[in-house]
């Protein structure tokens, strides 16, 4: 398992409200009745081999809620949550050659090389604001 960079970052589509604790911060799944959209997010958390994981998916969850939070949002309504590409590891066994001997025989040597997919567990979101929620 590889641990890489975790990065977040936020667009504001509406002026921002004074910062909240990240904690009041909820995650909807589904757009709730009334909202006010406030910035757009975007979080990766880690990298590894093939696939995420789920302890990797909910810390970039964690992030979209501490960005939204900076904002003065009270929600995230989630729009993504999974794997990002994030490049390649490549390995290679190298050498190669061709050889003959006095009786008539060859030998042929060769390498070998590929390659494994990384990949960051990535959410996005909508950094909300409920103006009835407490």
């Amino acid at each position: 398992m590889l641990v890489g960079c975790a990065s977040s970052s936020s667009r504001l589509v509406a002026p921002a409200r004074s910062p909240i604790n990240p904690a009041e911060v909820r995650i909807y799944k589904e757009p709730p009745p009334h909202y006010q959209k406030v910035a757009i997010l975007d979080a990766t958390s880690g990298t590894s081999f093939f696939h995420g994981s789920a302890e990797g998916e909910a810390a970039a969850i964690d992030k979209l809620r501490i960005e939204a939070a900076k904002v003065g949002a009270n929600g995230v309504l989630l729009t993504l949550v999974g794997d990002r590409p994030n490049g390649a590891i490549g390995v290679g066994v190298g050498g190669g050659g061709i050889s003959g001997g006095r009786g008539g025989e060859t030998s042929v040597s060769g390498g070998a090389s590929g390659g494994f997919p990384l990949v960051s567990n990535g959410a996005r979101g909508i950094a909300i604001y409920i103006p009835d929620q407490h």
